[in-house]
């Protein structure tokens, strides 16, 4: 099963272990409907929990309650952890302007694939692309001086990317 990451538990809010959940889906959302979330134990190693009731905080945080975490002291174990939701469920949610809607495309740099985006890093002037370039990890900013186009059909991020970028990670 594939997962994507959606953002991370930040805290515990209240007595009956409710949780703020921040988020980069590009919208404001209650994840209404939503049934499960995984909640990375530790490095990819997921553990499923059922939703019990969803609420908005704000453009980018979501009070949620799990199934199971009934207390302050069990949601505050649960903190802070990233939160993933299976691929269905994530392109329900995520809003397909979002930067982080682009996981899974793949990069094409002047027609040569370098892979699919493994992760999206959202920074205030530039958006970067984690991918595996040659067992190395490469991270690939996307902005406008070298982002050409985006195929939402073909699921591709078309790039020309500066003279010996690609090089450090080769």
């Amino acid at each position: 099963m594939q997962y994507n990451s959606i953002g991370k538990l930040v805290a515990s809010f209240g007595l009956k272990g409710e949780l703020v959940l921040e988020h980069a889906l590009g919208k404001k959302t209650s994840l209404k409907g939503l049934e499960t979330l995984f909640v990375e134990v530790r490095k990819d190693d997921f553990l499923p929990y059922f939703v019990e009731e969803t609420r908005i905080k704000s453009d980018t945080e979501i009070y949620i309650k799990l199934e199971g975490v009934n207390t302050k002291e069990e949601a505050r174990k649960l903190t802070p952890r990233q939160v993933w939701l299976s691929e269905e469920d994530f392109e329900r949610f995520a809003a397909r302007s979002s930067a982080i809607s682009l996981l899974g495309f793949h990069i094409i740099n002047e027609g040569e694939d370098l892979g699919p985006i493994e992760e999206v890093i959202e920074q205030p002037h530039q958006v970067l692309c984690k991918i595996i370039l040659n067992a190395n990890e490469a991270l690939i900013p996307i902005n406008e001086e070298f982002l050409q186009k985006i195929d939402q059909k073909k699921k591709q991020v078309h790039v020309v990317l500066p003279d010996g970028l690609l090089e450090l990670y080769r």
